[in-house]
């Protein structure tokens, strides 16, 4: 596990540092206006933040606030441009260092080398694994009532500041955890959230496997599967994870959450995954199919070519890559 995060302010807060955070930033997105804008005066602009970091004068700017229906409803907070790069900054110089060596490896969400597609499989080796060891077992799959709302900023604030011994990161902590309104909720749009929301369930990982020695559990942002022998045992552990969740964490499981056989298989990181299959759920093929004959359709009009529908559908093509679609890309693709 990293130590204690001490004296480390000053050290990483650099020119060089804060010109990098703002290259990763603007990866891809270089066409937006407000992008185009800082770049002209990029050099002035990274100056001026960094001798307001370095005062201690920097005040987090304001959010726009607009909503995405897909998957399903939800609230964005997206912060201003500059905000953005002291949060690339904050993560590359003191969460990757001091925070994510101590998650779990089966926590999977927002991390080099994991993400959903080895979640999915590591999921199904230890199914198999199951099966061979008790023939039937039974799943876990639990879900926290709306995670990012609901993630309380006083308790965050404290377990942070449990590794962090530096003022001026305390400091700027405290900063971008309390810059939108309300005692609960982080802004999903935050590039700081995601590891936020990671750091405040690692309190429950860690109490999974230390507490109650759960072997076999696994974790993508606020979906969680366990794989346990009886369903007894499945009982006691919902019990003790829904009693841990109100009292230290404040947070509660929705109505998703269940216990069922292992012959049902479980849905997690968008597959249907049993020991023998990894399928695609009828929502992400439903999502999937519009998308072609969109993308067929612009095609057909001339409005875009077949090398632009490719970059549209690579992030999909990497989705169905790892599942048993042989069917489904027939009917997709050469139909």
């Amino acid at each position: 596990m990293a130590k204690t995060l001490r004296n480390e302010y000053y050290k990483c807060l650099t020119y060089k540092n804060l010109m990098n955070a703002h290259l990763q930033s603007r990866k891809g997105k270089g066409y937006r206006k407000e992008i185009i804008l800082f770049n002209l005066k990029q050099e002035e602009y990274i100056m001026w933040l960094y001798r307001n970091l370095k005062e201690g004068t920097y005040k987090h700017g304001g959010y726009t606030v607009f909503y995405i229906t897909e998957p399903k409803i939800r609230k964005i907070e997206k912060s201003k441009y500059i905000d953005r790069i002291v949060h690339r900054w904050y993560v590359n110089s003191f969460m990757e260092k001091y925070f994510i060596p101590q998650f779990i490896n089966t926590s999977y969400a927002c991390l080099k080398n994991k993400g959903m597609h080895k979640a999915s499989l590591d999921l199904q080796r230890t199914m198999i694994k199951c099966k061979r060891k008790w023939n039937n077992y039974y799943i876990l799959k639990m879900d926290v009532k709306k995670y990012f709302e609901n993630i309380n900023k006083n308790i965050l604030y404290k377990i942070l500041e449990r590794k962090i011994k530096d003022p001026k990161v305390l400091w700027l902590t405290k900063e971008i955890i309390y810059s939108n309104e309300g005692e609960t909720g982080l802004p999903i749009g935050n590039y700081t959230s995601q590891l936020f929301a990671n750091v405040y369930l690692n309190e429950l990982d860690q109490y999974m496997k230390h507490k109650l020695k759960c072997k076999y559990y696994f974790r993508y942002m606020d979906d969680g599967v366990i794989l346990v022998k009886t369903k007894e045992e499945a009982r006691e552990i919902l019990g003790n994870i829904k009693k841990f969740l109100k009292e230290t964490l404040k947070l509660e499981l929705n109505s998703k959450t269940q216990i069922f056989k292992n012959k049902q298989g479980v849905n997690f990181c968008g597959y249907k995954i049993n020991e023998y299959r990894l399928k695609i759920r009828e929502k992400g093929k439903r999502k999937l199919k519009k998308k072609i004959k969109e993308l067929k359709y612009k095609i057909s009009i001339g409005e875009i070519t077949s090398k632009e529908a490719k970059k549209y559908l690579a992030g999909h093509m990497g989705y169905i890559k790892i599942a048993n679609t042989k069917n489904l890309e027939k009917k997709l693709f050469y139909t």
